[in-house]
């Protein structure tokens, strides 16, 4: 559990994780030089219960190596990230791990989603398309990912840690859980339980309202991007095709495939666009505004970003 002040919901989420069916686990909690009661509150919770290990950062290292640094400190056969603000059912754990542990096909399992509002109420529940990332196909599975992107519930399942040592982790760089999450369908499939027993908490302090931004939200992932601009979408574009290159297993068919899904995703909810957008924002930076409006729109009509 990655964590930057997150004392607004964090003992809901560390509740929700300690009351799991499934009780053979570590939580490894990352304070990332909070400045609000995050401590207090984790500290209090270490002391009661054995299970959970608290580190902190002596100063802001970004989310990017907050997210990556509680991966290293766990050595554990599955691993899973978990938010600050957001809660699990009780038989969520078990029911990933009994999945994984059956499939060895499988890399990560993860389950429906329900958005829940700042009080614990269900205010939408979120589907996910399972069919595409069962298929045998590789391609398949990554033409499903990259398409899909709006709502990256994924990369908070439970993962087979060998199938994330072989990736880069969370970059240091704007929406790098895309890439991620496309890398892992390429090693293998995902499988989503039907139950939505995964909650994703909505509400106002949530760093993607926060800041909504892209050229704003890159410090969040890392503090030395601060005040600069970036070109996210066509890192994103370029990400994709160094994850295709990075999975050896791929047969040459596939691969090809893989990219020319990658070209396709130029057209998927005006990517291309978003492209051209990236280097006028240094000459206009206050079209910011005006594509935030824009991506609102989009969502609204089925955009997947």
């Amino acid at each position: 559990m990655p964590v930057y002040n997150g004392a607004n919901f964090i003992d809901k989420a560390i509740e929700s994780i300690l009351c799991q069916s499934y009780t053979d686990f570590e939580l490894i909690i990352c304070d990332n030089a909070s400045i609000d009661e995050t401590a207090e509150v984790c500290l209090k919770f270490a002391e009661r219960d054995p299970r959970i290990r608290y580190l902190s950062n002596v100063e802001n290292i970004g989310a990017a190596a907050n997210f990556n640094r509680v991966f290293h400190a766990g050595k554990s056969k599955y691993f899973k990230w978990a938010a600050h603000d957001d809660e699990l059912g009780p038989e969520y754990l078990k029911k990933c791990i009994d999945i994984l542990e059956e499939n060895n096909d499988i890399v990560l399992c993860h389950s429906q989603v329900n958005v829940i509002s700042e009080t614990g109420s269900v205010v939408r529940h979120t589907p996910i398309d399972t069919c595409p990332l069962e298929s045998e196909s590789a391609s398949e599975r990554f033409n499903a990912l990259i398409r899909t992107d709006l709502d990256i519930y994924e990369v908070f399942g439970v993962i087979r840690r060998k199938s994330l040592e072989r990736t880069p982790l969370i970059g240091s760089y704007i929406a790098s859980d895309r890439p991620l999450r496309a890398e892992l369908g390429l090693q293998g499939k995902f499988v989503i339980l039907p139950d939505p027993l995964f909650l994703c908490r909505d509400h106002p302090e949530r760093s993607i309202c926060a800041m909504p931004a892209h050229h704003m939200r890159g410090q969040w992932f890392d503090p030395k991007l601060k005040g600069r601009f970036v070109f996210p979408h066509w890192r994103i574009l370029s990400e994709y095709f160094k994850c295709i290159a990075r999975v050896p297993e791929l047969t040459a068919q596939e691969k090809f495939d893989c990219q020319v899904a990658v070209l396709k995703w130029l057209g998927v909810n005006q990517n291309w666009a978003r492209l051209l957008a990236d280097p006028l924002l240094i000459f206009f930076p206050g079209m910011e505004n005006t594509l935030i409006r824009l991506e609102k729109y989009l969502a609204g009509k089925g955009s997947t970003e």
